[in-house]
Order: C-alpha cells, then structure tokens, then sequence
C-alpha cells in the first residue's frame, strides 16, 4: 500500500464526508502509528487517541487544549504545519519542507501527492495528484459531480468525459482538446500555431502569428506615402483572408501613373500638373515623345533613347521610340532614276533614309536625319555635268551594291560603265573632258597649306585647278546615339598603272564639318592612316599604303613617266565590265584601263545630335584626260566612336 494524502480542493472537506462516513485515511500517518484522522463534524481533524500529536491535533504542549497560537505550535510531521490564528487551529503546510516525503505542499496548504492509485489507500484513488475517495453506490459524489470508472469527475469540464462519462473530446488540428460546459471544443494551440479566426473546429491553421482578424477592413495604399491625397491619388481598402494570415489585394486605390500630356491633372501626383521633365537631359521630353526617360526595364541608358536616336539592330531596345524595338530603317532607295538630278535621291542611294528639317515646328519632329543635300562642284559652287553622277544597281558584271538596291556614282568623266544608259558610257582612257572646272574645296585646301597631299616620292600636282569635279554634299543631323558612321566606297582610276606617282593624282575627298575633334585636322577622313601620315585616296595611295589598291594587275607602273612595278594587287575580277578593265594603248604598252582600290570601309566621328555637313568629292588633277570614279553605298550610324579613315571591307 502507498503513501496517500487527504485531496483538498473546493469539495474535499464534501468528499471527504460523504465518502469516508468515518473518517478520511492518511495513509503516511498510519505507518507512523497515527492511524485515521478523525472529522471532528466541524472542519478540524483529531488524530487518534494515543499518538504523539495528542487528543487533538490542533492541541499541542505549546497550544494547549485551545489550540495554536503560531506556526511553530502545529506539528509539522502531520503535514499540518501552519496555524489558523483566528480559529487557533493547525491548517496544513506552508512549504514542502513542512510534508514528508514524497508529499509536496499543495496550493491549498496540504501535503499533497500521487500519480497512480497505489500511492493511495482503500478506498481513496489517485485524482489530479492527491488521494481522494472513490465513488460507489454507497459513496456517491457530490452535487455536479458523475461516478466515472470509480471516480469523481465534473462532466462539464473535463475533455475525457465530457457532458457523460466516456466521451472523449477529438483534439482539434494543432491544437488541445478542451471541454466547456459539457461542450467539446479547442484548447489551446500548439507551440509555433495560432488560431487565427477564431474557429473552434478548424483548430489552430496558421503557423506563426496572426496577421488580422478574418474579415477585418482596413485602409491602405501601396505607392510612396507622399504621393497619397496629391491630385488624384487616393488609398483604397483591404479586406484580411478568412484566416487571418494575410490582408487581400488593395482594391479602389489610385496611384501614381505617368504624368499624360496636356490633361491638367496632375497624374505622378506630385502637386505639379502637365509637369514634362527631361530627366535624362537628352533634349527630348516624355511628352515631346522620350519613350525612356530614366533607367529602367525599358533601357539601361535613357540618355540614348528617344525619337532623334537611330535603331541599334540586336540590342533589344526601342532606340528611336516608336513603339518597336529593333527595327533599323529599310532601304530607300528603290525605283531612283539612274540619271537623277535630285541630290536627296544620292543620299538615299548611299543608304541616307530618313529626312528632317533644320528648324521643324514641331520638336517633336527634331529626328536625326538628312536636312539638305546638294550637288556643285569641287569648291561647293556651282553645278556639275550631269554625266558625272548616276544612280546604279551595281557597277561592271561583279560589283553589286553592299546594302539596298542601288548606289551612287561620282566621276570625273562619264558616270557609267559599258552596259549602262543615262548616262552612257565613254572610254575611261583617255577619257570625256566635261568641260568643268573650279578650285579645290576651300577649307581642306587651306588646312593643308595650301597645297594638295601626296604621296612621298612622287611629282607634285601642276596647278590649283579641280577638272571635271563633281561633289555631293548632304546635311545631316546626326541622331542622339550615335558617335560615329561608316560608308563603304570604291575608287577606281585610269591613270593606273602608266601615271602612278606622278603630278596626275586624281583625287576623291570625304571632308566632314562637325564639333567631334576626333577627325583629322583638315576633315578628310577618305585618307589611310599608317600611325606617322596619313595618306589620301587617289591612285597615288598604292605608292604609300600597301593593300589599299588591290584591284588590279601586277607589274610595270608609271611607264610613262618614271618605269617601275607594283605587286600589291589581288586580281582584276572586280574590274571586269567596268570599263576600266579594256584594253589601252599608252606609251607604246596595250595594259588595262585602269585599277582600283576594291571595297573600303570609311570612317568618321559626330557628336551625336549635331548638324554635320559631308561633301564626297572627285576630280582630275593636273588635267582633264584619263579619268577616276568612285562608288558610295552603306552609310551606317554606330554608337561607338571610330578610328577616322579608311579601312579594307
């Protein structure tokens, strides 16, 4: 038999009464030899006559028969270590030092302890950790207590016989189960869950905290809190979930938009309406049509994106704004008449497709693009024969253009080869006098002393006189990305092989006007740079740059003049139906016409969005037999700046 202790809670004097008729067993004191405390029938407890306690056991030596006066006077060995001043009666204990072991002092003040039935004598049983008596037909328990399996229970609170005995309460998920009032229900939730809508039979559904109540409303605004009550920017509201987890989506909000040109209303809601910032300093507005003003997803750099910009083929961006991302402007120059006298057909013919105007009325119409184009001579003058320029599908039976379906023609004779009309053809050598003359291009002259470039070794020029000139001169603004262009051209000259290096250099010049102080000093960028001089084209060039007059045959040069050979070139298939590929007798030798340069990349330098000026140039030097000619096709804007000159295609 265990050791066992009177179970003292809000019935336990009605227990111990109704269940032990003649007293409450104390088990741990009967093996000390006190036996069965005794009910007195008006609360106190008396031990049994002969033990050590007394007669009573609220009588002690200290006490006497009245009682105790202090704590000290109550036995603590009877587990009633703490007097009762005012009834003068020991009560219990106050700490567990005052109860034997393994009794604890309870809440109430009574040694207390148990965890099963065996700790307890016949006919009290272990409940909720003391002893307490059973119940039977004979012992019945009090008032809103049930007989259970031979126990006490109160039916409305507890989960395992909840309302009647044996219903157990289900344990909600996550959560205790619990009994109120004979009704099933949750207990508390648990660790790391929470009820958040107060749903006793969902259980605990939310792991963490709660975030609100279920179907709690609450304003809100998802933009800068600055923005909101400015113009039209008003919060909206949002409604929590019904699980209290999360607040659902801002529904009737108004915020920040774009501000929408010319509305005064003020839709960036920043007090300032039909504001119309150029944050990029590009020069274009957003409503001056600056699709990207500020970095973004849209592009990385605003500064380089809007309508004066030029399409970057690849880069996934919609340079120029209008509204498609990699959409480089197609050819132009389709159904041109081969003998035009239109100078904005030869900018087209050389790949120049898009067209402005100096000072247009609108800003929005400020896009890059040719603003003028003109046709003179070499000293910008004047007009030139009408032979000498041509707009051509290709030139000889091999040359085709490099982009589009046509490419301009400059000579200093007939614009043609044999196959063509308007203008026809006349034999490079000795050529067709057109009757033409002027000085050279003023500013490239005097920037070079005066005097025209030429190779080392070679005879000076005779003269300050351009024959047979022709110059196309276009005007262009230059898109706002771009920092250089290329055009492809192609020189061809009779005076190849029997005049090389002598005073008969026929020249072509590319000479640009712009602010980019990247180009050579005197603006021609149709010269070859060997990094000490740089040397321009003419057929001269083959005797200071090697490489750069390919299309041709090897062997004797300048046989009329000064003998010597050359063996830089290629072959002469490009020659072939040009003209400059039939044979000619010159001072005693049947040779070719002529030779050429082959195709050559020309580059140059702009500032972008600037209104540059490009005059391409061509005339007989010295005379006006023998004649040259160059082709122009392919002009393309870059966005990186360039090495000027010209370059092998």
């Amino acid at each position: 038999m265990g050791i066992g202790v009177i179970r003292v809670i809000g019935v336990a004097l009605a227990l111990a009464s109704a269940a032990c008729s003649g007293g409450i067993e104390r088990p741990d004191l009967a093996d000390a030899g006190f036996g069965t405390l005794a009910d007195d029938g008006d609360g106190s407890t008396t031990a049994p006559a002969g033990t050590e306690g007394g007669d009573a056991v609220g009588t002690t030596s200290a006490g006497g028969p009245g009682g105790c006066q202090a704590d000290e006077d109550c036995d603590a060995a009877l587990g009633l270590g703490a007097c009762d001043l005012a009834t003068g009666r020991c009560l219990g204990c106050v700490r567990d030092d005052d109860c034997p072991s393994p009794l604890t002092c309870s809440g109430t003040g009574l040694c207390a302890g148990c965890t099963v039935d065996d700790e307890c004598n016949d006919p009290t049983s272990c409940q909720d950790g003391v002893c307490a008596p059973r119940c039977d037909a004979d012992h019945p328990c009090p008032l809103d207590f049930a007989c259970c399996d031979d126990r006490c229970i109160d039916l409305a609170g507890d989960p395992d016989n909840c309302n009647e005995c044996g219903r157990v309460c289900e344990s909600p998920a996550n959560a205790a189960s619990s009994c109120d009032a004979g009704e099933c229900g949750k207990g508390a939730c648990n660790d790391g869950w929470s009820d958040c809508n107060g749903d006793p039979f969902d259980g605990c559904e939310n792991e963490g905290a709660c975030t609100c109540l279920p179907g709690q409303m609450q304003e809100c605004y998802s933009q800068e809190p600055e923005t909101m009550g400015v113009g039209p920017c008003r919060p909206g509201m949002q409604l929590c979930n019904a699980f209290g987890t999360a607040w659902g989506p801002c529904e009737g909000e108004i915020t920040p938009i774009d501000e929408v040109c010319n509305n005064t209303v003020d839709d960036d809601c920043d007090g300032v309406p039909d504001e119309d910032p150029d944050t990029d300093g590009d020069g274009w507005t957003l409503c001056g049509g600056d699709c990207c003003d500020e970095a973004g997803p849209a592009c990385a750099q605003p500064e380089l994106v809007n309508p004066g910009a030029f399409e970057v083929d690849g880069n996934e961006v919609d340079d120029d704004c209008n509204g498609t991302a990699d959409d480089p402007l197609a050819a132009c120059d389709a159904g041109l008449a081969s003998n035009s006298g239109n100078p904005q057909h030869y900018a087209q013919a050389i790949d120049l497709c898009q067209f402005t105007s100096l000072a247009p009325a609108d800003p929005a119409d400020r896009v890059w693009g040719v603003i003028d184009a003109d046709l003179h001579l070499a000293n910008g003058a004047g007009a030139p024969a009408g032979s000498a320029r041509s707009i051509r599908d290709g030139f000889g039976t091999t040359l085709s253009t490099r982009f589009g379906v046509n490419l301009a023609v400059l000579s200093t004779g007939r614009a043609a080869d044999p196959a063509d009309v308007n203008p026809a053809y006349v034999a490079f050598q000795p050529g067709a006098g057109m009757g033409t003359a002027s000085g050279f291009p003023p500013a490239w002259y005097a920037a070079n002393g005066s005097a025209l470039p030429n190779a080392p070794g070679c005879a000076p020029p005779m003269g300050a006189i351009a024959n047979d000139p022709v110059m196309l001169q276009v005007q262009i603004r230059v898109p706002t990305n771009a920092n250089s262009f290329t055009v492809e051209m192609f020189f061809f000259s009779a005076e190849y092989p029997e005049w090389v290096c002598t005073e008969f250099n026929d020249f072509f010049v590319a000479i640009i006007d712009s602010t980019n102080p990247a180009n050579p000093a005197d603006g021609n960028i149709a010269v070859y740079d060997d990094g000490l001089n740089t040397w321009p084209v003419g057929v001269n060039i083959l005797s200071a740059a090697d490489g750069l007059f390919t299309a041709c045959t090897n062997g004797a040069i300048s046989y009329c003049d000064e003998a010597g050979t050359y063996g830089g070139c290629t072959g002469a298939t490009e020659l072939a139906g040009t003209g400059f590929d039939v044979q000619a007798l010159a001072c005693g030798a049947v040779d070719d016409t002529g030779g050429g340069t082959g195709w050559l990349t020309m580059s140059g330098n702009v500032t972008p969005g600037e209104v540059m000026t490009i005059q391409f140039a061509i005339w007989d030097t010295s005379d006006n037999a023998y004649d040259s000619l160059v082709l122009l096709d392919n002009w393309q804007w870059s966005v990186e700046a360039s090495e000027p000159g010209v370059m092998p295609s």
